[in-house]
Parts: C-alpha cells; sequence; structure tokens
C-alpha cells in the first residue's frame, strides 16, 4: 500500500491530538480492515512475528528463557525478564493458573532446542492458544542476539474476522519512528495477502483509548 511516511506520521499526530491525556503512557495501534479474504483459507490464517525497526521505550516486549548451562547464563547476561531450567519447568507441570499467568505476563518465549518436547508437553496448553510457543534455540546460539531483536517484535494474528490489530508504538515515540513501524507491517502483512495491498480495505491508527484516525 503505497502510503508515504509523511502521511501515516500526520494520522499518528492526529490520532494523539484526538486521544485525552491520560495517566499513563497509552499504546498506538495499528487497524487493518481486509476485504475479499476467504476466512476458510490458509491466507486467512495470518500469524506473523514481525520485528520492527524502533521499540517501544517504555512497554519492551518481556522475554521468557527456559534453558540451562551456559546457555541460561548468557540468557541472563543479556536481561532477559525471567530465566529457568529443567527442574522449575517440571515444577510447573499441571499448574494451569501459574502457566496462564505467565502466559499472559511474558510476550514472548524461548526455549532451549533440546528443552521442547518438555515444554511442548508443559507449557503447549498455556502457549498455543496464545499463539506463543517458544523460539527453539540451539545450545549454542547468539541468544543475547536474539533477546535484543524480540524485543523489537509483535505478533501479528488474524483470527475469524479479517482485521488485523497491533500495538506499533508509544504515544511518546516521535511520529516518524511510530510510521516506519507502520510501514514495516504493511510491507509484511502485503507480502501475505493474495492480492496484496488491494485485499486491504482501510487502515486506521489509534491510541489506547482514543478514537481510532482513518488513513485510508
Amino acid at each position: 500500500m503505497p502510503l508515504d511516511q509523511k502521511t501515516i506520521a500526520s494520522a499518528i499526530k492526529e490520532a494523539k491530538e484526538k486521544s485525552k491525556k491520560r495517566k499513563f503512557i497509552q499504546s498506538v495501534e495499528l487497524i487493518l480492515n481486509l476485504k475479499d479474504i476467504d476466512m476458510k483459507s490458509p491466507e486467512a490464517r495470518i500469524q506473523e512475528r514481525i520485528e520492527l525497526p524502533h521499540a517501544s521505550p517504555e512497554k519492551p516486549n518481556k522475554i521468557f528463557v527456559i534453558a540451562t548451562g551456559e546457555l541460561a547464563l548468557k540468557a541472563k547476561k543479556a536481561k532477559a525478564d525471567l530465566v529457568i531450567g529443567r527442574d522449575e519447568l517440571q515444577g510447573l507441570a499441571g499448574k494451569k493458573k501459574d502457566l496462564r499467568k505467565i502466559a499472559n505476563e511474558y510476550n514472548f518465549f524461548m526455549a532451549e532446542a533440546p528443552l521442547m518436547p518438555l515444554v511442548g508437553k508443559t507449557m503447549g496448553p498455556a502457549l498455543g492458544p496464545r499463539g506463543k510457543m517458544p523460539v527453539p534455540v540451539p545450545p549454542g546460539a547468539d541468544i543475547a542476539g536474539l533477546i535484543k531483536r524480540y524485543r523489537k517484535m509483535i505478533s501479528v494474528r488474524m483470527r475469524n474476522q479479517p482485521v488485523i490489530r497491533c500495538r506499533v508504538g508509544t504515544e511518546s515515540m516521535k511520529e516518524e519512528e511510530i510510521a516506519e513501524n507502520v510501514q514495516t507491517v504493511l510491507r509484511t502483512i502485503e507480502g501475505k495477502l493474495k492480492r496484496g495491498a488491494k485485499n486491504i480495505k482501510a487502515v486506521y491508527l489509534k491510541t489506547s483509548m482514543g478514537t481510532p484516525v482513518k488513513i485510508t
């Protein structure tokens, strides 16, 4: 969709101005209304992880790592929000309430590759339906680099309705930075649609508590 940065930035500015001041930093959300989508086709099952150019300074993604040995030490050094090992993972088995809380609190999960079968058995029922199954990490991988990338990542899912909604920044960020994030999401989604930009009916931007502003 040929939306230039200036047009998007202008819409972001308008969305901010239309929003009442709150006692917290609001997110800026992108809403895409799609058209001519067969909701029974694979095309309708969009589930993407998109790395944005700019991370939100106030609301960085929370990263949960399941690892042992040196990989666990590297994850802690890279300031993963929580690192657990095999024993702690096994201790979560059957604790549905704790698992739901973890699934809701953390944005992305990573697991040492050899532990993935145990992770799937223990945490799969809580993480799977939320689209949060862990990224498998080989024991010798650069987990610090992965954590850095996933701080800027968003999950984009389309379920049941031809609508995609995701966070692209916070109101404290520069309009130009948020606009670059929006363009990144648009390019990715267009690449997943059969007719590309022609499948996008309308594009809106809004703050968490604000009124949507239509870009196109």
